[in-house]
């Protein structure tokens, strides 16, 4: 998550006397509006339960009424300090971290505490009508979900909900994968537009997990409607005879089958991301990214109409890092700039060969779904290695069990293919360099292009990875 604190503003308080909120943008979204009193309270938390050696500096108090030079540099100050808590594992993964977020964008979007009914799609387009509260966090709503269509317990973790905004075309563009620091009510509802959805979907890289996900007839039902949704949007690359087989599999019901062949085709559980531009090979090349299968795979249309393909290995990158531009308004004390004009940007330093590390840039609103991805599969990679497993059970409540929901939904079945479509375009490979090394454990040498420690994900975890003699 890219968190950033790019404005201040002057409010009047309860005794009408004026004070200097801070705006905490989320993705380049206001999450929510805090003074610094509520975020030196958090901080005073952290420190009693963490201890002053673990938790990062605090701007100081100041005696006297701050300039604005003073104020913006308390808010550059603070703005770093959170990014500093998000970023370490223990501090921002806490409960202390997450729910103080949590309640501060229920009370920055004024939604009180009530039950409501809120609306979540499967992949099919199928709609799934859950009872929560405004104020239930990510994993009550999934469970919640979960509950609904009697999917079963430790089959819960191999799912999550995604923030979507629906296309024309009835396709989903991924806005992010929500996180346990917000509420999905709230999240979705202050953005005042019907075309932001949540959807359900897998939330795991390695095919081998379709197993566990299988065994279960709503996790086979889930999964196979994904599976379809992804064809039919064509995500995974099917030819005519690929397609005969599918369609015919699809009339016998034989759905487990149908996966099975789905998981041989080409781009079978990745992610595909909407056009944007990158500056490789060459800066404003337009690209379309996929993530899955441990990789970011590009196809590039370069200067001159050539369409080429290549892929980026997620085990080569040693860092990457989310950066957002946003213009100071123009407009009246208070307001926002428009969301088109947040320039999200994700760059990765990529082991191009032996002795070269190269900066890649993808200029994208979907910069921060792309750093989620990464940051999964390097997760993902790294239970595997240790011999774990994603199979893992949810904090219970009620007794240890889910709340199990009085009437269940059947995940519908769906629609038969439509046929192929026949105008995509061949791809050339990139270079071959870019499938050809492997990375076996990069050191952390400083180069030129480093950046500072509140600007990238450096996955320190990568040196596990892979084999050690490079």
């Amino acid at each position: 998550m890219h968190f950033s604190i790019p404005e201040t503003e002057t409010r009047a308080g309860d005794g009408g006397a004026a004070y200097v909120a801070y705006n905490i943008h989320v993705n380049g979204v206001l999450h929510c509006r805090v003074r610094y009193s509520q975020l030196l309270g958090l901080h005073e938390q952290l420190r009693k339960e963490y201890g002053a050696n673990v938790v990062p500096a605090f701007p100081p108090k100041k005696i006297f009424t701050l300039t604005p030079a003073e104020v913006e540099q308390r808010r550059e100050q603070l703005e770093k300090y959170m990014q500093a808590v998000r970023q370490d594992p223990t501090l921002g993964g806490s409960e202390i971290f997450n729910s103080f977020l949590r309640k501060a964008q229920q009370e920055t979007q004024q939604i009180p505490t009530e039950e409501v009914v809120l609306e979540v799609l499967l992949s099919n387009g199928q709609k799934v009508k859950v009872t929560i509260l405004t104020s239930d966090q990510t994993e009550d709503v999934l469970e919640a979900v979960a509950s609904k269509l009697d999917l079963p317990d430790d089959l819960v973790g191999y799912f999550s909900l995604f923030l979507v905004r629906e296309t024309k075309d009835g396709a989903f563009s991924f806005v992010r994968k929500l996180q346990e620091f917000e509420l999905p009510y709230v999240s979705v509802t202050s953005l005042h537009n019907p075309e932001f959805r949540i959807i359900l979907r897998k939330s795991y890289w390695d095919s081998s997990y379709d197993d566990d996900v299988m065994e279960h007839r709503v996790g086979l039902n889930l999964l196979y409607a994904q599976t379809v949704s992804d064809i039919e949007h064509g995500w995974i690359l099917v030819n005519k005879e690929q397609h005969r087989q599918l369609k015919s599999l699809q009339e016998k019901v034989s759905k487990k089958e149908f996966i099975r062949l789905a998981q041989t085709l080409k781009y079978y559980g990745y992610l595909k991301f909407d056009p944007c531009i990158t500056d490789f090979p060459e800066k404003g090349c337009h690209v379309v990214v996929s993530a899955g299968n441990n990789e970011l795979n590009f196809q590039v249309r370069l200067p001159n109409e050539q369409i080429k393909e290549g892929s980026f290995k997620v085990t080569r990158m040693r860092c990457w890092r989310v950066t957002s531009s946003v213009p100071m308004s123009n407009g009246p004390s208070g307001s926002s700039p428009a969301k088109s004009e947040v320039k999200l940007e994700l760059a990765f330093e990529y082991l191009m060969s032996k002795d070269r590390l190269q900066w890649v840039t993808i200029t994208s609103p979907q910069a921060i779904m792309l750093s989620i991805c990464l940051q999964s599969m390097v997760d993902e990679l790294m239970v595997k290695k240790s011999g774990g497993s994603i199979r893992k059970m949810f904090r219970r409540r009620m007794n240890g069990a889910l709340r199990r929901s009085d009437s269940q939904q059947a995940v519908k079945s769906p629609p038969l293919l439509d046929s192929p479509d026949a105008s995509r375009e061949p791809m050339a490979k990139l270079s071959s360099k870019l499938t050809s090394v492997s990375l076996r454990g990069i050191s952390h040498s400083s180069s030129a292009n480093d950046v500072g420690a509140n600007d990238f994900h450096g996955n320190y975890a990568f040196e596990g990875i892979g084999d050690e003699d490079l």
